[in-house]
């Protein structure tokens, strides 16, 4: 259909997809373009960055939760309003609606990460919360109410019920859906969880959200008289909006930096406990990436995200020039509604040779300051922060992988807790972002909260749990993991010596020339290469 002279609802229009869409969008005179965002004022500075290229197009704006209702209602009413059955007097009540009834819009553009948004309420959580009550044989009013308003399915059904009506009250004629696949591409087997579980039932849920929801497109589009409906399903990460050097924050809160001193593991543990360290006023900043909705990322996680085999990126431009094709009635060949099975849009070539610059330019940043941009536990699990700040400690420590891999296991215990001892800013930085050091000696370096376990409060520690929390979320420095180091930067080195010096073929993805030929330690491409090889978790399909 022609978007000149249309009028275009943009649906998380402030996101990282949606600005490069309204950025498309413009170039094809649309007669309005509607950005609409969860909150006010992001909606506000997306207009103000596109009013420059505006020419002659009208840019409004709106705000608020699509998934909920337009005014004020108590709990009780926002969870009768996903659960009992969709009245004609109830409409007016949904957000949603008087979007588009209101806005009557010719095209919907839909960015919004829909199934994060319903997954991410964890059901499972609620639940365990009702059944330990129950169990305990108690039945309380408001561990009921968070469950009822956790359920994801009525939540999705009723927002599509929604979704559809308004459309068609409104004389929408096409929808167009910026889907996700819930794993950025990957399987089961996806190493990036922010659970104990692998895989995460709160990440297989978001999955299985933005399945149901492509079905329930897929029913929309086979409704006669219904809007043209298609969706395209990025199925990498989406990057970036913003490079830059300062403050890193994680949940909008500061990540202030502590000064810790080795203490004694007593026979208790709990997660918080504000005598662990003293909180300083300096704010952790070093370089990031800023990917939008999925938050900023290190140096190194970016560079452990997008090498070969894990989720690697595509960039927000092509999927709005794939969008706008669609629109125009071009076949991309990524319309997942026609075909759900091989549409989804991967890595891409212009991400490939982008991601260079991107590193490049992250690192000229990271230069320009003390602290090297390394983790910033927001991609997750912490295990995959832990083996970054491990492989950094020894990057530190000895320079290359060659260095390590001739070192005994002793030698490397030894010379990292000297050079911590020498630099405590190293240590402090680790510890800062919620990961407890545990030193050769048996005692632990660790900030006012740690990560892992997620919860324990006075909890009994035993041999066993502190096994299973240092595998999963603190930097281990005892003999024996030096000695795994040893053995990966062993099994690297012998899966490049074996590659014969004259092999010039595209056989070999890790050779020399990947590795680097001085052997510097390169924590994301190696955090690469154990989630790959290690822990199984590479990607089949590119």
């Amino acid at each position: 259909m022609n978007i000149e002279g249309s009028k275009v609802l943009v649906l998380g229009g402030y996101g990282l997809v949606g600005m490069a869409v309204c950025r498309e969008l413009l170039e094809h005179k649309p007669r309005e373009i509607q950005i609409h965002s969860l909150r006010q004022e992001e909606s506000a500075e997306a207009l103000e960055l596109l009013l420059p290229f505006a020419q002659g197009v009208k840019l409004s704006v709106s705000s608020g939760d699509i998934f909920g209702l337009a005014e004020e209602a108590s709990r009780i009413e926002r969870i009768a309003a996903q659960l009992k059955p969709l009245r004609e007097e109830d409409w007016e009540r949904f957000l949603l609606y008087r979007l588009l009834v209101d806005g009557k819009p010719d095209i919907v553009i839909d960015s919004v990460n829909t199934a994060t948004g319903i997954a991410y309420r964890d059901v499972y959580s609620a639940s365990a919360k009702v059944l330990d009550s129950l169990e305990a044989g108690n039945s309380q009013c408001d561990q009921v109410e968070d469950l009822l308003e956790a359920l994801y399915v009525p939540r999705l059904i009723r927002h599509m019920q929604v979704l559809y009506g308004g459309m068609m009250d409104a004389g929408t004629r096409a929808y167009f859906k910026v889907g996700t696949s819930g794993t950025g591409g990957m399987g089961l087997n996806v190493p990036y969880t922010h659970s104990e579980e692998k895989p995460s039932r709160v990440l297989l849920s978001k999955s299985a959200m933005a399945g149901a929801q492509s079905m329930l497109l897929f029913l929309m589009a086979r409704t006669p008289g219904a809007p043209i409906t298609k969706e395209i399903k990025p199925a990498a990460a989406i990057a970036w909006k913003k490079i830059a050097h300062g403050p890193i924050y994680r949940g909008r809160k500061p990540i202030y930096l502590v000064e810790a001193e080795p203490r004694t593991l007593g026979e208790t543990f709990s997660t918080k406990d504000p005598t662990a360290a003293k909180v300083t006023d300096n704010i952790l900043e070093t370089a990031y990436i800023d990917t939008g909705e999925n938050g900023i990322f290190s140096v190194e996680e970016f560079a452990m995200l997008t090498t070969s085999r894990q989720m690697e990126f595509v960039t927000p431009e092509e999927i709005a020039q794939y969008l706008i094709f669609e629109i125009g009635g071009g076949n991309t060949g990524h319309d997942i509604i026609n075909a759900l099975d091989n549409a989804v849009l991967g890595p891409t070539y212009r991400a490939g040779l982008m991601r260079h610059w991107a590193l490049e330019r992250m690192m000229e940043f990271e230069s320009q300051g003390e602290t090297k941009s390394v983790a910033f536990e927001m991609l997750g699990p912490p295990r995959n922060t832990k083996l970054l700040f491990e492989a950094h400690l020894l990057r530190e420590a000895f320079r290359t992988m060659t260095a390590v891999r001739e070192s005994t296991p002793e030698e490397v215990a030894d010379r990292i807790e000297k050079m911590l001892e020498a630099e405590p800013r190293l240590a402090n930085e680790v510890v800062s972002v919620g990961i407890p050091i545990l030193l050769p000696s048996g005692k632990i370096l660790r900030g006012h909260e740690v990560i892992v376990p997620a919860e324990a409060d006075n909890e009994p520690l035993t041999p066993e749990k502190l096994e299973a929390w240092v595998r999963d979320g603190w930097v281990d420095l005892r003999v024996d993991n030096c000695a795994s180091w040893i053995d990966r930067m062993q099994r690297i080195h012998d899966d490049t010596a074996a590659i014969p010096e004259d092999d010039t073929s595209s056989r070999h993805l890790r050779n020399l020339r990947f590795w680097d030929e001085e052997k510097r330690i390169q924590p994301g491409k190696i955090l690469g290469w154990i989630l790959s090889v290690e822990e199984h978790g590479a990607r089949f399909k590119h």
